[in-house]
């Protein structure tokens, strides 16, 4: 690698990434570059590796978007940021013109860029962003830890959608990352959480996160939200899990007025049952993404600790590696949250390299 290029992860084709050099170019107007420090493997990024994303990407692709790292370089006109500065990205580029944006709701917009997703995204080791789409990160944050912010700002948005209170009681279907970040900001709003895991790895953890957790190959867990709320039903469900049983639960626990929030992307239509919503006046909401709000209380509550973000992190792997972390994720097992390390680091997740002048 020569100082004008760089090495990234790329999708090629289904379950085919390699590493390549690509060149480096200075950031123009308004955009910085940024050393990737670390990169988080989510469902998208598994959902693009299976290749059920490919009307949307196209290969090559340099994809990822849960990062964290540092700015190297800044480019005309950037004020507020400097070489050494530890940062996240929101990863959204809007219009600004589309129906959605002109209503307010620009992380929906209509002609949406995700970063990762629809233009070159963070796993590699030098990446080009607006400096609009920046999050600064608070000193003393090990870097590891703050590749978790984006997805807890993904729980945050989910939790503000479901219009989540104090005092509630809350299922959430499914126990992955997603999941459990839900029902920890869940938790740090003050509602009483249960959450649904098939994995028993999955319950553990989030049993030592002081989570309470059933099984649905083993419980009725209708019955059980019927016992724990004294015959009334959930104030809210959380369906994360993607499949059609996990839609299933998500409704049949709900109270009269409950408010079901769907997180989960499910590829293919779902049957649901129509007269329960009916019958109970129950409420759909859909949750994605999330909005500049969102992101930093996810960078407060991973730095003060509501999410332990170093218990979620089951390995950090090489970019050398990443087809291999991704072929283990897809096949499930013991593991959480998997992070690619694009830089060089001296394993506790500080970043020991200098930034660029």
């Amino acid at each position: 690698m020569t100082a004008s290029s760089a090495l990234a992860v790329r999708y090629l084709a289904p379950r085919t990434l390699d590493m390549s050099s690509l060149p480096a170019a200075p950031p123009g107007p308004g955009e910085v570059e940024l050393a990737p420090a670390y990169v988080g493997i989510c469902g998208t990024d598994l959902h693009i590796f299976h290749g059920h994303m490919d009307g949307r990407v196209t290969a090559p692709a340099v994809i990822g978007h849960e990062m964290s790292g540092r700015v190297v370089r800044v480019g005309p006109g950037v004020e507020g940021w400097q070489p050494g500065d530890a940062v996240t990205v929101m990863p959204l580029r809007w219009d600004g013109t589309c129906p959605a944006c002109l209503a307010g709701h620009q992380h929906v917009c209509q002609q949406l860029d995700f970063m990762g997703i629809d233009s070159p995204g963070a796993l590699q080791q030098r990446w080009t962003v607006p400096a609009s789409t920046l999050i600064r990160l608070p000193a003393g944050l090990p870097l590891d830890r703050a590749a978790v912010v984006e997805p807890t700002a993904v729980a945050a948005h989910d939790v503000g959608r479901a219009d989540g209170r104090d005092g509630e009681r809350v299922v959430v279907v499914g126990g992955g990352p997603v999941g459990i970040l839900i029902a920890l900001v869940a938790r740090a709003r003050g509602a009483e959480v249960r959450v649904v895991e098939l994995s028993a790895y999955r319950r553990a953890l989030a049993g030592d996160l002081g989570l309470a957790t059933w099984d649905p190959a083993r419980d009725d867990v209708p019955a059980l939200v019927q016992e724990w709320t004294r015959g009334a039903g959930a104030d809210v469900a959380f369906e994360v899990s993607g499949a059609a049983a996990g839609v299933e639960t998500a409704v049949d626990v709900l109270a009269v007025r409950g408010r079901l929030c769907l997180v989960a992307i499910h590829p293919t239509p779902r049957e649901v049952n129509l007269h329960r919503f009916f019958w109970r006046e129950l409420t759909l909401v859909g949750a994605r993404l999330y909005d500049h709000d969102d992101f930093t209380r996810a960078v407060r509550l991973v730095a003060d600790g509501t999410v332990p973000a170093d218990l979620l992190i089951s390995q950090v792997v090489p970019m050398a590696k990443a087809q291999a972390a991704f072929e283990a994720l897809e096949a499930g097992g013991n593991v959480m949250k998997v992070l690619v390390q694009c830089d060089e680091a001296d394993g506790t997740g500080n970043d020991t390299t200098e930034a660029d002048a």
